[in-house]
C-alpha cells in the first residue's frame, strides 16, 4: 500500500477552499452585525426625538427629523435584507466546502487506519517469525 495519502494535495486544496469560505462567512456576518447596530442606533435616535412641541417651527423640524429617520430605517432594512442574503449564500458556500473536505478527511482516516493495520500485521509477522525460530532452536538444542 502506498505510504502517503494519494489525495493529500486535493485535501489541502479543499481545506484552503473551506478556510476561504469561512473567512467570507465571517465577513458577511460581521457586516450584518454592523448594520444591525446602526439600525439599533437609528431607532434609539428616533425615540430620543423631542415630542414636546411648542410652536409650528418645532413641529415641522420634529416631523422632518422623524421622516428622515424612517427613511434611514427603511434603507437600513433593505441593506440588512441584502446582507442577510449574502450571509446565507456565504453559509451555503461554507457548508459545501466543508462537505467536500469531510469526504476526503474520511478517506484519509481510512488510509491511515489501513496503514496502521498493515504495520501491525508486518510487525506481528516478524514477532511470529522470531518466536518460531527461537522455539525451533530450543527443540533442536534439547
Amino acid at each position: 500500500m502506498q505510504r502517503t495519502f494519494s489525495l493529500a494535495g486535493l485535501l489541502r486544496l479543499r481545506h484552503v477552499q473551506q478556510e476561504e469560505a469561512a473567512a467570507e462567512l465571517a465577513r458577511a456576518n460581521r457586516r450584518l452585525r454592523e448594520t444591525a447596530a446602526r439600525r439599533e442606533r437609528a431607532y434609539a435616535l428616533l425615540e430620543e426625538t423631542a415630542s414636546a412641541v411648542g410652536d409650528s417651527t418645532t413641529l415641522v423640524a420634529v416631523a422632518a427629523a422623524r421622516a428622515s429617520s424612517r427613511s434611514m430605517l427603511a434603507a437600513l432594512d433593505a441593506v440588512t435584507n441584502d446582507q442577510q442574503s449574502d450571509a446565507n449564500r456565504a453559509q451555503a458556500a461554507f457548508n459545501a466546502a466543508r462537505a467536500g473536505s469531510i469526504g476526503l478527511e474520511k478517506l484519509e482516516h481510512k488510509h491511515a487506519v489501513a496503514l496502521a493495520t498493515e504495520d501491525v500485521r508486518a510487525e506481528q509477522g516478524v514477532i511470529d517469525e522470531l518466536a518460531s525460530t527461537a522455539w525451533h532452536r530450543e527443540r533442536e538444542g534439547a
